[in-house]
Order: C-alpha cells, then sequence, then structure tokens
C-alpha cells in the first residue's frame, strides 16, 4: 500500500506481537514447501517472539539461531550488486489469530502493518501472498481485506537476511535481522481517513499559529472536521486558520490536543506550532538561531538488539534531557515512531534520517555505487517518502536527512527534490556530498577544530563545482558527526563548543554517539560482560569500533557523558570575587531561567561552612543578570579557613519536570576564595638524617633496598615502588587515528617495557637520594630520574618524594603518562580524596570535575570501558588515603598530583580483551603523576589539541607519603 502517516485511531486494531513459530533455514535452497498454507503442519517448530532479532535469541547465553555480526563499513557479502550470495540465512514465520467476532465489516479495508522487518520480507495469509517489503526499518503495508476471515487466519511471513536491499543499509551497526518491530492488524473505515497531514506554522512576530490540518478520506464526499477544544476551534480539513498560540520549541515542548474526525473515524492529534527556516545563512526556528547540543542515537539494547520497549525509549530521552542534550539526530534510519511521540512531548530537536547507507562502495572505489546508477531511484525515492509521509506530523522533526555516508549521486538530489516539494516546511540535510547543492545546511563530519573555525569565519576551502561555492558559504553549518565517543573521551568537547558560541554559522553538532552496542554475554564461569565485533566468530568485523557511545550499553553514563553535560550547559554561571556578584547567563534559545533555583555553598578543605539559596530573577533566553551575594555568603567567603575555600553555585530545576525531578542539577561553577589557607603545601624546617644498617636504608617511617633504593616499607605496611612509570593502557583513541596511532610510537620506543638502571643509592645527612636511567631495549633514548626522599624534622611520619625526570636523546612523540607507581596491599580497598572529582578526569576531559572530598571504593573507582584500557585518574588531587583492613596510606600534592588506583597493573589492563579477563593481583596499584596526556578524538576525528599533549621535558614531581596505622 501507498506510504502514508502513522497516526493512532479508535479504529479497530488487533495487536499480532507475541509467541510465533518459527524455523530458520539456510537460504534459498533450505525452504519449508507449502510453510503458508494454512493446513501446514508446525509442530516441532521453534517459537519466537515478535519483535525481536532472531540473532539475539538466547542472549546473554549463546545464540543458536546464527550470530550476529558486526562491520562499520565493510560489506559482510561479496560487493555484486544487487545480487547476495546464496548462503542467505532464511526465516519462515507462522502465527495463527483469531478476528474478534467484533471486527467491523462496514466496507472498509483490513491492513496488515510491520513496523519494520530486516531486510527482505513476503507475506501470506491464510494461503495468499499479500506482498513482499524491503527498507528494514520503515513500515510496510499491506492490504488483507480479500484473504482475511472470520474466526482463525493462518499469517505466513519469510524473511531473508539479505536482499538488494541490504546494499542501501551498510550503516555503522551490528546485522542481525527478523521482525524486529510491532505487526498490527488494522482497520480502516470505509468512511475514515486514508492520510492526514498537520500543518501547524508559526508567525513569531504576531505570536499566531497558522494551522491547516489536510486529510485524505477513505471515501469521496466524507467531511473531515479538526477540533482543538483549547483554541476553540471546529474548522473543516482544509480550512486554514490564525489563533494565538504558545509555540513548540525543545525547551518549551507546548503540545494541543486534537481530534479529526472522519465518518466514524476519531484520530487523536498532538500539535506543535513552530517554523523552521534557513534564513540570513542561519538555521532558525520561530524566527530565532538555535544551537544544537546534539547526540547521534542508534536503537540499540544489549540483550534485544534494535527492539526496544517504550521504557527503553523513555530512559535514553530521559537520559539526554539530564545531561543537557537538546538535539537527536536518528542515525541512520528512522526511530521506532514512539520515539518520535516523546521526542515531542519532552523535548528535542530531531534530524529524521533516512534508512540509506552504501558506504562498503568506498572500498571498491564507489564504483556501482547505487546513489548514482539510475535503477536505483526508485528504491530511493520509496525510503525517503515513507519515511517523510510515516513522520511528517511531529512537530519534533525539525529536518529531513537523506541519509548516511551513501557518496554522491543524482538519486540523492532526486529524494531532496521530493522532499522539498512534499514538504517545504523543513529544510534538507545530507552530508555526503561536499558540494551541498541541493541540501539546506552545510554539514561535515569529523572536521577539527582549525577547519570549523575556518568554516565559521566562511574561508573554508572552495566546492569542487565553483558554482556552488558562494552558495555553500551561505549555508548554516552543523557537525552531523563529531567527538567520537569511543572508550575514554571524547577529548576537545570546550574548544569545539567555543566555536559553536563564538561563530553564528557554525550551529552546533551531534557527538557520534549515543550507546556502546555491546551484547550481553556470559563467560564459561558465568561473569557477564558486553561483546563486540569478532566475539561471535565473524571472519569480517570491525572488533570494537561499535562501542562508541556516551552511555554503557547498560544505559549507565560514561565519563563522557558527564563532561558532555558541562561543556553545553543551557545556563552558564560565573563567580565575581570583587563585586561579591554570581553572573548568569541564559544561553538557551526560547525558555528564560524561571524553572531553576540557585543554591551555593563554601566549603573549606571539602568540610562545608555554609550554604544557602541565591535571588536570581528569570533571565531571558540570551541573557545575563548579575546577583549580589547574600550576607551570609560574604561572611563565609571572607572567613579565614584552615584549608582551601570553595564557592560552589549551582543551578537545580526547581520542580518536577517530565524528564527529572526537582533538586535535578543542570549547571555548576566553582570558584577559589581569596580566604582560602595554604592547603597540603608543607615548608619543613629541617629533615631528619637517612640511615643503613642491618640490610636496609631506614628514613623516617620509611625502610628502603639499599641495592635499588625502592621503598619497601611504611610504617607498618609493605609496599614495593614508587618508581617512574611513562606507560598507560592505550585508550581507543591512542590506539587508532587518521594520522598514525600514537600508541604504536609509544610501544616501538617500548616505554611497556622500560627497564631501570640503579646509578646511585645515598643515604644521608639530608635524606635518601637514588639516581636511575630509565630506558627501553634496542634504543637510545632515555629518562634520568633521580629521586630525592627527605623527611621534615616537624613532620618525623611524613616522607616525601621529589622526582626530577630529564630527557636524553630524542623523544620525538608525546608521552603517556609521567609519574610514578607504587604497589601497596590490597586491603587498601578504599580512597577517600580531596582534589577533582567526582569522576575520572583527563587534561582534555576535566570541565565536569570539581574541586571537593569525595570517597569510593577501589572497584566502583574502576570505568568498565568495552574494551579495557587507561581510566579513573582523577586530577589535581591534593591528598588522598588509601585506607582498608590494617590501616592504609595517605598520599600528599605539592601542591597537586594525578592518582589513579587499581587491583591490576596497566599490563594487565592493555593485555585485556574485555573487563572479565582483569582479576586482582593481590596488590593495589597506584599511580601518582605529574601529568597524563590528553585523550582526544582520534578513534574517528581529531587527535590530541597540542594544548593537552604531554611533551618530555624537564619535570619534577613531589608526593608525600604518610602511613596510616589500623
Amino acid at each position: 500500500m501507498a506510504p502514508r502517516a502513522g497516526f493512532p485511531s479508535d479504529a479497530a486494531a488487533l495487536a499480532l506481537d507475541g509467541d510465533w513459530h518459527f524455523r530458520l533455514g539456510a537460504g534459498l535452497h533450505d525452504l519449508t514447501p507449502g510453510f503458508e498454507d494454512p493446513s501446514h503442519d508446525v509442530t516441532g517448530w521453534e517459537t519466537v517472539s515478535v519483535p525481536s532479532c532472531w540473532q539475539l535469541d538466547g542472549i546473554p547465553d549463546a545464540p543458536h539461531r546464527g550470530s550476529p555480526a558486526y562491520t562499520n563499513q565493510i560489506y559482510p557479502f561479496p560487493v555484486d550488486p544487487p545480487r547476495v550470495p546464496d548462503a542467505n540465512p532464511t526465516a519462515e514465520y507462522r502465527r495463527e489469530f483469531t478476528l474478534p467476532e467484533a471486527w467491523p465489516a462496514d466496507g472498509g479495508r483490513s491492513v496488515l502493518r510491520f513496523e519494520g522487518v530486516d531486510s527482505c520480507f513476503a507475506v501470506w495469509l491464510n494461503g495468499s501472498r499479500l506482498g513482499d517489503g524491503k527498507g528494514s526499518r520503515l513500515p510496510t503495508e499491506f492490504d488483507a481485506t480479500a484473504a482475511l476471515r472470520p474466526g482463525r487466519n493462518v499469517l505466513a511471513v519469510r524473511v531473508h537476511q539479505w536482499s538488494a536491499g541490504s546494499y542501501l543499509e551498510d550503516q555503522d551497526m551490528w546485522w542481525v535481522s527478523g521482525i524486529f518491530r510491532s505487526v498490527r492488524l488494522l482497520h480502516r473505515p470505509a468512511d475514515g481517513v486514508r492520510d492526514l497531514f498537520v500543518h501547524a506554522d508559526y508567525d513569531h512576530l504576531t505570536g499566531e499559529g497558522i494551522l491547516r490540518v489536510d486529510a485524505d478520506p477513505a471515501a469521496a464526499g466524507t467531511e473531515a472536521r479538526v477540533t482543538v477544544p483549547e483554541l476553540g476551534l471546529d474548522l473543516r480539513a482544509g480550512e486554514t486558520v490564525r489563533v494565538a498560540v504558545e509555540p513548540w520549541t525543545a525547551e518549551t515542548p507546548r503540545l494541543y490536543d486534537a481530534t479529526l474526525t472522519a465518518g466514524a473515524e476519531r484520530v487523536p492529534l498532538r500539535i506543535g506550532f513552530r517554523r523552521v527556516r534557513v534564513e540570513d545563512g542561519l538555521l532558525k526556528v520561530n524566527g530565532r538561531r538555535i544551537l544544537l547540543r546534539g547526540v547521534n542515537r542508534h536503537e540499540w539494547h544489549p540483550e534485544t538488539g534494535r527492539t526496544l520497549d517504550r521504557s527503553t525509549m523513555l530512559r535514553d530521552i530521559e537520559l539526554m534531557k539530564r545531561h543537557n542534550i537538546n538535539a537527536v539526530r536518528t542515525s541512520h534510519y528512522p526511530p521506532d515512531q514512539e520515539f518520535l511521540s516523546l521526542c515531542d512531548e519532552l523535548g528535542l530537536w530531531v534530524i529524521d534520517e533516512c534508512d540509506l547507507e552504501t558506504h562498503g562502495f568506498e572500498l571498491v572505489g564507489w564504483r556501482d555505487n547505487p546513489s548514482a546508477d539510475p535503477r536505483w531511484r526508485d528504491a530511493y525515492l520509496d525510503r525517503m517518502s515513507r519515511m517523510v509521509e510515516r513522520d511528517k506530523n511531529h512537530p519534533a522533526v525539525i529536518m529531513w536527512s537523506l541519509g548516511n555516508e551513501a557518496g554522491t549521486g543524482d538519486n540523492l538530489r532526486a529524494m531532496a527534490e521530493w522532499t522539498h516539494e512534499r514538504d517545504p516546511g523543513r529544510p534538507v540535510h545530507y552530508e555526503g556530498d561536499r558540494d551541498s547543492g541541493y541540501v539546506d545546511v552545510y554539514s561535515r563530519m569529523y572536521a577539527d577544530h582549525d577547519e570549523t573555525d575556518r568554516i565559521g569565519r566562511c574561508v573554508e576551502e572552495p566546492t569542487k563545482d565553483p558554482a556552488l561555492d558562494a552558495h555553500r558559504r551561505a549555508l548554516p553549518f552543523i557537525l552531523c558527526e563529531y567527538a567520537h565517543a569511543m572508550g575514554n573521551g571524547p577529548g576537545g568537547l570546550v574548544e569545539y563548543q567555543r566555536l559553536f558560541e563564538q561563530h553564528p554559522r557554525c550551529q552546533g553538532g551531534f557527538v557520534w554517539e549515543w550507546i556502546d552496542h555491546g551484547i550481553a554475554r556470559r563467560t564459561e564461569e558465568g561473569r557477564a560482560f558486553f561483546a563486540y565485533g569478532g566475539d561471535f566468530g565473524e571472519v569480517v568485523h570491525d572488533g570494537n569500533f561499535v562501542a562508541d557511545g556516551l552511555v554503557l550499553p547498560d544505559r549507565t553514563p560514561s565519563p563522557g557523558l558527564v563532561e558532555y553535560k558541562k561543556v553545553v550547559e543551557p545556563v552558564t554561571v560565573s563567580v565575581d570575587r570583587a563585586a561579591c556578584t554570581v553572573g548568569v547567563r541564559n544561553g538557551q534559545d526560547f525558555a528564560d531561567t524561571g524553572h531553576l533555583r540557585w543554591l551555593w555553598l563554601v566549603e573549606d578543605a571539602g568540610e562545608l561552612v555554609a550554604e544557602g539559596e541565591l535571588a536570581v530573577p528569570p533571565v531571558p533566553a540570551g541573557e545575563s543578570v548579575f546577583a549580589p551575594w547574600p550576607p551570609e555568603l560574604r561572611t563565609a567567603a571572607r572567613s579565614a579557613g584552615t584549608g582551601e575555600r570553595w564557592l560552589t553555585v549551582r543551578a537545580v530545576l526547581g520542580k518536577d519536570l517530565p524528564w527529572a525531578p526537582a533538586g535535578h542539577e543542570v549547571a555548576w561553577c566553582q570558584e577559589r576564595m581569596p580566604a582560602s589557607g595554604a592547603g597540603s603545601a608543607h615548608r619543613p624546617t629541617g629533615f631528619a638524617p637517612a640511615s643503613a644498617g642491618g640490610g636496609s636504608i631506614t628514613l623516617g617511617p620509611g625502610t628502603f633496598d639499599p641495592d635499588t633504593g625502592r621503598l619497601v616499607r611504611l610504617g607498618a605496611h609493605d609496599m614495593t615502588g614508587p618508581r617512574l612509570d611513562l606507560w598507560r593502557a592505550p585508550t581507543d583513541n591512542d590506539l587508532r587515528g587518521w594520522g598514525g596511532s600514537v600508541a604504536e610510537r609509544w610501544r616501538a620506543a617500548g616505554l611497556d617495557r622500560l627497564e631501570h638502571k640503579v646509578l646511585g643509592v645515598a643515604p644521608g645527612d639530608g635524606g635518601l637520594t637514588v639516581r636511575t636511567r630509565v630506558s627501553a631495549a634496542g634504543t637510545d633514548a632515555a629518562m634520568e630520574a633521580d629521586y630525592h626522599y627527605r623527611v621534615p624534622a616537624d613532620a618525623p611520619g611524613r616522607l616525601w618524594l621529589t622526582l626530577e625526570v630529564r630527557p636524553v636523546a630524542d623523544w620525538p612523540f608525546p608521552l603517556p603518562r609521567l609519574g610514578v607507581r607504587a604497589a601497596l596491599p590490597a586491603a587498601f580497598d578504599t580512597v577517600t580524596w580531596f582534589g577533582a572529582g567526582p569522576g575520572e578526569a583527563y587534561p582534555d576531559t576535566r570541565a565536569a570535575a570539581r574541586v571537593g572530598r569525595f570517597a569510593s571504593t577501589v572497584a566502583a573507582w574502576q570505568t568498565p570501558y568495552l574494551f579495557p584500557q587507561e581510566n579513573g585518574h582523577r586530577a589535581d588531587v591534593r591528598w588522598a588515603e588509601l585506607t582498608g583492613a590494617g590501616g592504609g596510606l595517605r598520599l600528599l600534592g605539592a601542591p597537586h598530583f594525578g592518582l589513579t588506583a587499581r587491583p591490576w597493573t596497566s599490563e594487565d589492563l592493555d593485555a585485556a580483551r574485555h573487563p572479565t579477563d582483569l582479576a586482582p593481583r593481590g596488590a593495589l596499584y597506584v599511580n601518582a603523576d605529574l601529568a597524563q596526556h590528553g585523550v582526544g578524538s582520534a578513534s574517528c576525528g581529531p587527535g590530541v589539541l597540542p594544548a593537552h599533549r604531554l611533551l618530555p621535558g624537564p619535570s619534577t614531581l613531589t608526593v608525600g607519603f604518610e602511613a596510616m596505622e589500623g
């Protein structure tokens, strides 16, 4: 049947989800003759749940209906369009249902609606073939009227894993198959509505909405009427009316309930009035430039794959809104329509993307790419029209996207032209054609900061077609993908956001991506983990490149999401100590700040001194105010403290909203007060001497090996180290990179296998000095590392280490880290610290770290990235206590250090492929770092910016050790 809008109705409907009989064959030569015949005996067939992806049945245990396969770009079958292999897994589904006695017999139609089937399928009802369909993430409807019977009915569906359509569905995701969205039988009344199109424009100059609802009655002569009780409207379909309304925006998602009536059918509508235009080179909604703080979202669940229920979709949106995300690109296909309805209700800008990607043709030089082949044009237009027609009534959808990474060609232009004609009220997006001749925005993915800056200044490289150059420079710019969120990262978000706010043309972007596509599995011992590419025996796969989300597969926010939330805060808070004011800049595009409360607290060395609430008037969108400090804050800020005194100001929700409860934090800032004390800085008045004898060297609480100079005991606690450490388990961003892997350079230089040569151990009256040279086999590049241990005479229980490092020869690359590593008793399983936190932070991912006193178990300190890598680093630590049974150890900064604590070594992390490969070694491995290299986004995008690179050079780290007895 022809595509139409997806809409609810009071007409009869029968859900056909549930258990279906199921048989999986190997291909065209392994089919069941006559399986569609109602009399065919399916006794002995398995059952499968519909909707579901058949490869994931049995997850998290070993699947038994084929295996999922992951590729990013390469087709998992020979590129021979439109043919696919004979070895084509094919599923046969059977479902019996009873037609309700009350099913209408009014001369209307009965329609079988499949919301999503991957990838090609044919349908029989009671032995009559209704038709077939392609376009996996798109609805398909069949007229079942003639084949439907009173009482017992038998529905049979044959689904092929591969088809010609698979060439158009080469998205970066798991290849999984089946009837993965819902199936329903719908009654379409003879005098009802075949289709409808809600045109709800908004005139921001007058405050009026312009409403017209076009309806396509199923029968000629049927009058359709629209009522909007809240607006006092009762009008004919097709009639235009102007009325004062509150507009819809992602910040203020105002919807009006309406009803379309045609004959006996009533269709509920939710109308949002808004106008989307590209004007003056800017993307505007309701006359205002908008800034997209977005994310790309694949549909994924670690147990059900692309089959999502409403609660999971709602959870996604709640998490997005709670982390200040305001926009979603539905990469790279239309989502379940319920997701769009939730976006309408809760408020997100949506770029709705067509189910189209032919990325694998790039690997063969784009030869035979369907985008440029006229024989595929109908398929392209079919996919575009089915998306637009289904989703055209969702106010959240502000832009249509032709697809993703499908090269160039006239078929894409034809899609854009059809869309502009069918729906002139929304701009059209496509990134793959850089000339941008038939789209309304200039879109790029993974442009680095310099290129983004040039585009913002309209001095980017010219188009291939000079005639289009002026056109493209007049378009607004978005990064449809940036900041690849793979593993530990992404770095550089702050610098991107500055460019978005600096250049009006740069209207934000969409982080790649929302969720890690891990699949729930268990080891033979029953330990849970998330599988990635290659874990199912795929011959061709792209490893863990599928794990590049801001949330882990179970939807636990990653440190990257916490960082993104801080970077894209919709309101900016600042403190002016001299003027004793708090500045509030409202970076929202429409809403004022009346929904927020402004809380302050003053802490001294992490201990609460005073707290209260600021009186801040509602700040209109785009404006700023300065609120004076209340007397209590002035007093607390200026009173003397024994440690660092910090003022924190927090913007929190003043009442419950549909996506978060009252008290949810939206934004914050911190400022150190001038009344701060000295903190952990210590100025000794003299030093205790070191003494040698009895096979050891003793200095204050420390006992040292006389041959190596290594600290072996502190007070009553055995320990090993500390010793110079330059290595970290490479992150995904270290391992990959368009400009080459920095981790490969680190390994080539032997940073993962350093040898330590002791050049001298010299105890004396001022303490102990140990001179070493650190280098790797096969190279003359080295580090001279001198350890100076001192015990202040006025603090005899505190051992200070000053490490001096000097590079020798050439080090033509940044270092992973620079610091010391020590092994402590494994019983020390709790960490308390004063410094930046509460989560991990690296040089270019530290915007979300605030100064305070925090506590964690060592186990919770770890970030369980799907692919084990460097994680858990806490920045700017003033002091930390590692405690457990039998006491603990206190570390002190002079003034700060970076801290990592884990029950395994960096080498263990490097060797592991899943978190379940990691096993505690019987010690706690602690790193105290002077610095770490940034993390960047090089797994797909720019590497570490110069400001965040750890370049070799003479360096000094000072850290103190103090035993804590049990």
